[in-house]
This record gives C-alpha cells, structure tokens and sequence, in this order.
C-alpha cells in the first residue's frame, strides 16, 4: 500500500488553517503594497538546541511535504474567511488560486542538526512562502522533539529493542505523529495502530491488567489469552504477585512462551529475580519486556539487567521534558525589487535577548576530521569552499511546487542511524552538555 495515496489522517478541508492569522493579514497587506511577488528566501533554524542536549533530530519532512501539497483554500475555507472578516476580498481571490509553486530544500528526515543549521529553505514568492509558515513549523517543531528524545532512548537500549505506546497520553493525532518520529529514530514497533494503518509501522500488543482483572482468577486469565494468541504471546506479570505469575505463565504456556511484562515495581531487582526464576523453569527463552514511565535514563540504568525489550509512553511522547525543538521561521533574503531577475539581498532581524538571525540564502556541510567523524557543521552563504562540496546537507524536496522527494520511512530511519554514527562518540552520552560539535559560520555578503 502507498500511504502516501491515504491523504490526510483526518478530514479537515486542507491544511491551510493550520495557520495564524498574522500570516493572511500579511499577505494582504503586502498585495496592497505590490510586494507580495517579490522572491523571497525563508529559513528553518534552531537558535539553540534544549538545555543539555548534544545533537537535535530531523524529523517530520514527509508530513511537511504532504501539508503543503494540501494547502489549498476551498470554498468552505475561503467562506469561513470571508464570515470572520479576516482578509478582504481581493486577498481572498488571491487565496482561491493558492497552489505553492517555489521551491523546497532541506535536511534530509533522519538527519541530525544543530544550533544554526538550516533545516529547511522555502522559496518563492514572499505571499506563497510566508504563508506556510506556522503548518511547517508546528511539524517539525513537534516531530523533531520527540525524533531527538526517542534517539536518545534508542542509543540508550542499544540493541534491545524499543516499542512506542503514548497514544494514551497526548492527543490522538499527535500520538501518529510521534510514533512516526519515534521509529524514524530507532523505536521499533507501535502499539498505535492509526500510525500503522498510515506509516506502515509494525505494530504490537497482548493485554492490560484489566484482562487479567476480568477474569476470576491469574491462571484463567492467561489461559484464555494462550488458547487465543499462541504460547508466543506476552503475559502480564506484575497483577498480584510476580513469582507465582511468572510460575502460572511457564505453566500454562509451557518453557515455549514468549515473554512476560512487567510494568511496576523496582524494575531492576525485579528483572533479576524474573530471570532466573524462568531459567529455573525451563523457560529459558522466554524474554523480559519492561515498562512502567521509563525514559531515557531509566533505560540506561538497565543496561545490565537481563530486559529484552522496553515499552515507552508518556515521556517520549512529550520529548523527555523537551516538547519542541524551538524551530524559527525566518525570512533571510528577498530580492531587491519585483523584477523576476532581481538578485537576492540578505535580511534579518536586529534585536536583544538571543533573537538575532543571520541573513542570506544559507548552505551547510559536515566538516570530519581524518577518521570520518563530524568535527563541525558548516553553515555559509555564497559559494561552497571545495573541500567541502561533497558533503552538504540540504537536498531538494520541491520544485516548482512538486515534491520531488519524498522516500520510504525505512529510508528515513537507515539515515538516522547512520548520522548519529557519524558523529563524536560522546554525542550519545546522557549526561549535561553542550553540542557535540561546533557550528561555524562562513559568510559572503552576496546573500545568493
């Protein structure tokens, strides 16, 4: 199945209200001032990256693609304007013909980035540029968050693998996109299966306390489970007693079980004691699954208890205390008059408090040292020093207005592995630090 053909994964007119008002009242103000056409280059970026982590994660690219081939303005929509007395008339004929036709660039999903890079260019005219603004950001802001926390889970669980299940604690829309993320950054599985039906991600699940609690007794209750879905399927062990619930699962289930869960109580003493309690019954394959608000730092605290695998919910789904990525959307270059063949000149706010930006139409690069290892992220306007050509970041996802990019989730999550490999080994540390490389900028005042 090509999701890709599923649209939307819920009914809405288009994406075009997933907006601010700002961004209409400014497209009608510039149509009055005859600036709306003028070219105009919008940049992505991350001033800095949340407090104490080393590296950030690129994330939802495929969704931002798919936003903006659906930001269009419908009857219903451009009703909806015209009833709240948002914009005038002649904004809104230009609205009704809305079809983005610029060009997008960016880091490739999967990526990783750091403080400057310039995740994502968007250019065109500065009415349909700007008015993409808040559906893009809120995209990556959100997906990136949970990309960068579920890559720090990952890197903490090493080979044992990782399965999503925070639907139950954000909203049901997002809990798709953050399982999404959270695969393209080395979850394994899902227990969502909205984001399996739309993303194509594996998906799993056995049962709750409430199914163990429905029935008159433990051993019923695995019973009516193993008879329903095989002796390979997991047992909840942690309803009363652990030790006689792992002795009921080998029992029921025989030494061919598949695993057990275990979802409460000091996770690592109980892990131990689970073990060598099925080695002793025979059930020596029988794996370990552990849950229970774990989060990065909890995962790494068992590294050496004998766990198979880990179920993570309500602290990936809310970044691990970092929610957004604290993405930007900042026009940096417009061209000097309305003229189609204009040059470029480089723009950008001036102000205190940390909220100054660089001008001009940016590229980057990964500089490495002699062991192929990330050294510094290279971000410069104008031309490209040779040296380092061969390792920019930005790739095109749109041109002219078709998206020209877009590539299995498969493709996304290789990349990520391969990036966070790239990098210096201390990027996967979880104690507080600061970017694990350095940005550097290189300028050119042409702003092209």
């Amino acid at each position: 199945m090509d999701v890709a053909d599923l649209g939307l994964p819920v009914e809405v007119p288009s994406t075009a209200l997933f907006t601010d008002q700002y961004e209409l009242t400014m497209l009608q103000a510039a149509v009055k001032a005859g600036t709306a056409e003028r070219r105009s280059v919008f940049e992505v970026f991350t001033r800095r990256l949340p407090d104490g982590r080393r590296y950030g994660v690129v994330a939802g690219t495929g969704r931002v693609l798919d936003a903006i081939e659906n930001f269009r303005f419908g009857a219903d929509v451009l009703r909806f304007l015209r009833e709240r007395d948002v914009v005038d008339e002649e904004t809104l004929d230009w609205l009704a013909r809305y079809r983005f036709s610029g060009d997008v660039w960016g880091y490739p999903e999967g990526e990783v980035y750091f403080p400057g890079s310039p995740i994502m260019r968007v250019e065109g005219s500065f009415a349909e540029c700007v008015l993409l603004e808040t559906v893009i950001l809120s995209i990556l802001n959100h997906d990136s968050a949970i990309a960068a926390a579920a890559s720090r889970m990952s890197s903490a669980a090493g080979e044992r693998p990782l399965i999503e299940m925070g639907a139950r604690r954000t909203h049901e829309l997002a809990a798709v996109a953050a399982a999404r993320a959270a695969y393209v950054a080395g979850f394994t599985t899902t227990s969502d299966l909205a984001a399996g039906f739309r993303y194509g991600i594996p998906t799993v699940g056995t049962s709750a306390h409430a199914f163990t609690l429905l029935h008159d007794n433990e051993r019923d209750a695995f019973r009516a489970q193993v008879e329903s879905l095989g002796r390979g399927t997991t047992l909840l062990v942690d309803t009363y007693d652990v030790t006689e619930a792992v002795r009921l699962a080998v029992e029921v289930a025989g030494p061919g079980l598949g695993a057990v869960r275990i979802d409460s109580g000091d996770l690592l003493l109980v892990a131990h004691r689970v073990r060598r309690q099925l080695d002793e019954l025979g059930a020596t394959g029988t794996r370990i699954i552990v849950t229970s608000d774990l989060d990065e730092y909890a995962i790494a605290s068992l590294a050496a208890a004998p766990v198979d695998a880990y179920g993570v919910g309500t602290q990936l789904v809310t970044g691990s205390g970092h929610p957004t990525a604290s993405m930007v959307y900042k026009l940096v270059a417009r061209a000097e008059s309305d003229d189609p063949g204009a040059p470029l000149v480089p723009v950008a706010k001036k102000s205190t408090g940390g909220k100054t930006s660089i001008g001009g139409r940016k590229w980057a690069a990964r500089r490495q040292d002699a062991h192929g290892v990330a050294e510094a992220e290279v971000v410069g306007t104008g031309d490209v020093p040779a040296e380092l050509t061969d390792r920019l970041l930005l790739v095109e996802l749109v041109k002219g207005g078709a998206v020209v990019a877009r590539e299995p989730l498969d493709v996304a999550r290789d990349r990520h592995a391969a990036a966070r490999a790239g990098l210096p080994l201390s990027a996967t540390q979880l104690s507080r630090g600061e970017p694990v490389i350095p940005t550097e900028y290189v300028h050119d005042r042409s702003g092209n």
